[in-house]
């Protein structure tokens, strides 16, 4: 009603915007006591209270008779007579348009372009020569002089807070930016979703996690075994096979454990015809290679674990704010009116729009409601398909199986050629089931017909996680128990590390074919045979199931293959921009669009528990329990690897008999179960407060949400409070 209307023109959020030659007038007044008052502190430095209000300023009628244009240059010219930071921040506060602040800027920069044209034009001489002598002086004078005056308001502003909180908000933007794929993701997450975009972020994760890695395997053992070879091996011809089997020229190389001495680098003791010849002062700290590899495997499986942790934690800290009734948020407050360009505006559109189609999909499927037959049939048909999963994974396993069995009969009899056919075998079983099975579990999907896409992207995750854990785990104990196929003159750790470079190198064959014919080849049949407009949808399970898969074979062979992180990180790169052209110019949008605010936390969560901690449980127990070989590698000649860091802690202590409290504390801390006992336990008890302390701020989080919820329904009773007491007064 009218009624209402007037007390809601009165309202005092109401009356700002209304008049632009009122906003301009007052602020070119509070410029003009701001110049008048030196002693007053900056603009930026006042209180809220004390900026300027329009609450009780007459908005409709404007008390000058000036226009606007006046108006304008008044407020120039007060601008002009402020500090650069001052006028700055006036104009970044000021209730206008963006395009008034721009034409206000415009002409401030002119004003100040000014003088300089005048002077120059007072003083230009006539002839050429005099002209050229007046510029040379003009340009020596001006070089000196005028970067020292534009530098002094520039120092000055640098030095007050405002400018120091500045100058961090640009090196932060300019550090997001640097970010590696930066406009990439954008681009993918506006215009496929957040779904899609979760397995290129995921991809990215694990790119930095093999990085590091790499960087202390590196700079711990690799470079030094490079500097300080072993002795000279017969090294077979490269004839490129190498980059399949991961044998032949490779098997003597820094890729391998074998290659790597068990040497200590700066050893004092000399070996001679009547015995070591030690002199009297030692180096403090002899370099033993053995201890650096096997703490550089350690160090780099706990800064991943650090690293994975964290990122599990951060990612649930997001995921868990995020809120129920973002539809609204996005409708009302989604678009950055800082966004000009063109192409950046359109890439907005289409991440807003893709935004809003995931949030309409996820309160719809909520509003569903199915009866009681509905659903025992629905429940019958995903035990059936559970039961079907299950079955298909238990026959992958037993095949698997019998095919390691039949391979090494048929290899105790082959020659050498046919061993070397026969190293790509299992590699190649083993990518064909994890390519085809994924495949068939989708089958089984649009047989269940889940109506919630993210109901069956967690079920296709989990069942493709049953089989790739099942297959990981016959695989570890056949290297445990040395069932691999090696010669007597290799190391099995070497073999074991040949055999996991097969496997990253065929997954990475059969991730691209699974591209070609899933992606390209597809979407031609789609277009060029059936004339349809449709396009294959991007698996984001398989996909990231993929990824996960890759990296537990990385982890898996970091000890026996040391430079295996820098193979993943080379096929992480590959294949992000492969798969990235792949979506852009094969795939469409997902057909139900599905908010993936915690598939994240999901996928990191998956990569954490179940795949690293079987990796760390793998190695070790090959640490404490394996007895390495005789003849080669940095063991040798030890019962287990960890035999290693006691004869080194023995050596030390006789060396330097100051240092025994490290002997020690080395025996009674590090070398205890009981120490590794009680880690554990701190380590469960500070999880499970955290976990605590997190579902706290989601209580308190749902409680703020309720009282907002209210204090928006307390604003619609005082209005019709309002209205009723008005209604009575004029009747």
């Amino acid at each position: 009603s009218s009624a209402s209307l007037q007390i809601l023109a009165s309202m005092p959020s109401r009356t700002i915007g209304r008049n632009l030659g009122a906003i301009i007038s007052q602020y070119c007044n509070r410029t003009a006591r701001l110049r008048r008052q030196s002693s007053r502190p900056p603009l930026q430095q006042l209180c809220r209270t004390a900026r300027p209000s329009l609450r009780q300023y007459d908005l409709e009628t404007d008390p000058t008779s000036t226009t606007l244009e006046e108006k304008r240059c008044l407020l120039v010219k007060e601008l002009l007579s402020l500090s650069p930071s001052q006028c700055s921040h006036t104009l970044l506060t000021m209730p206008v348009s963006l395009a008034e602040k721009r034409i206000l800027r415009r002409q401030k920069l002119s004003r100040q372009r000014g003088p300089l044209r005048q002077h120059t034009s007072h003083w230009a001489p006539f002839s050429p020569c005099g002209w050229s002598k007046v510029c040379v002086v003009l340009v020596c004078t001006e070089a000196v002089r005028a970067p020292v005056q534009a530098l002094a308001p520039q120092l000055s502003s640098f030095c007050s807070p405002q400018g120091c909180r500045g100058l961090w908000y640009r090196l932060s933007s300019l550090l997001r930016t640097a970010q590696p794929w930066h406009d990439a993701l954008k681009q993918i997450g506006g215009r496929f979703g957040s779904s899609v975009l979760s397995y290129f972020l995921f991809l990215k994760t694990l790119l930095m996690l093999n990085f590091f890695s790499f960087f202390i395997l590196l700079a711990l053992v690799v470079v030094l075994q490079a500097v300080y070879p072993p002795a000279s091996v017969s090294l077979q011809p490269f004839t490129g096979l190498e980059l399949l089997t991961g044998a032949g020229f490779f098997t003597h190389s820094l890729l391998y454990y074998g290659y790597y001495s068990n040497v200590t680098l700066n050893d004092p003791c000399t070996p001679s015809p009547k015995g070591s010849m030690c002199p009297l002062t030692a180096p403090p700290l002899p370099y033993n290679l053995p201890l650096a590899y096997l703490s550089s495997v350690g160090v780099s499986f706990f800064v991943t674990c650090i690293l994975l942790v964290y990122s599990v934690s951060c990612s649930f800290r997001e995921s868990v704010g995020c809120s129920t009734k973002d539809l609204a948020i996005k409708v009302f407050c989604a678009w950055d009116f800082k966004v000009i360009q063109r192409h950046s505006v359109k890439l907005q559109c289409e991440n807003i729009c893709t935004q809003l189609k995931e949030l309409l999909v996820k309160q719809r499927s909520r509003s569903q409601s199915q009866s009681r037959c509905q659903r025992l049939g629905r429940g019958i048909v995903m035990l059936l398909a559970w039961l079907l999963a299950l079955g298909f994974a238990s026959c992958c396993v037993l095949a698997v199986h019998y095919f390691l069995e039949h391979m090494h009969v048929v290899t105790r009899g082959s020659g050498r050629w046919q061993q070397e056919a026969i190293l790509l075998v299992l590699p190649l079983v083993v990518s064909l089931l994890n390519a085809l099975m994924p495949h068939l579990y989708n089958l089984l999907a649009m047989w269940e017909k889940q109506d919630s896409p993210v109901t069956q992207v967690y079920v296709a995750i989990i069942r493709n996680l049953i089989l790739k854990m099942l297959v990981l785990f016959l695989l570890c104990y056949q290297w445990l128990s040395r069932s691999v196929i090696c010669s007597t003159e290799e190391c099995w750790e070497t073999c074991v590390g040949q055999e996991l470079y097969r496997f990253m190198v065929m997954d990475f064959i059969f991730t691209l074919l699974d591209t070609l014919f899933g992606e390209l080849i597809w979407r031609l049949i789609l277009e060029k045979r059936l004339k349809t407009k449709q396009r294959p949808e991007f698996d984001v399970a398989r996909n990231v199931l993929d990824l996960i898969y890759g990296q537990t074979l990385t982890w898996l062979g970091v000890l026996f293959a040391p430079l295996l992180p820098a193979v993943q990180m080379l096929k992480l790169l590959l294949l992000f921009y492969i798969k990235k052209t792949s979506l852009m110019q094969n795939c469409q949008s997902p057909s139900k669009p599905w908010q993936a605010s915690r598939m994240s936390t999901v996928f990191i969560s998956l990569l954490c528990f179940p795949f690293f901690l079987g990796a760390a449980a793998f190695l070790t127990y090959t640490i404490w329990s394996v007895q390495p070989s005789e003849t080669c590698g940095p063991f040798r000649g030890l019962e287990t690897i960890y035999k290693s860091v006691n004869w080194w802690m023995l050596v030390l202590e006789k060396s330097n008999p100051n240092i025994t409290w490290f002997a020690w504390v080395y025996q009674h801390l590090f070398d205890n179960t009981c120490l590794l006992f009680f880690m554990s336990v701190a380590l469960t008890v500070a999880i499970y407060f955290n976990i605590q302390v997190v579902r706290g701020h989601q209580q308190v989080i749902c409680r703020l949400r309720e009282q907002i919820a209210k204090e928006g329904e307390d604003k619609e009773f005082l209005i019709q409070k309002l209205h009723s007491v008005y209604e009575q007064r004029h009747r």
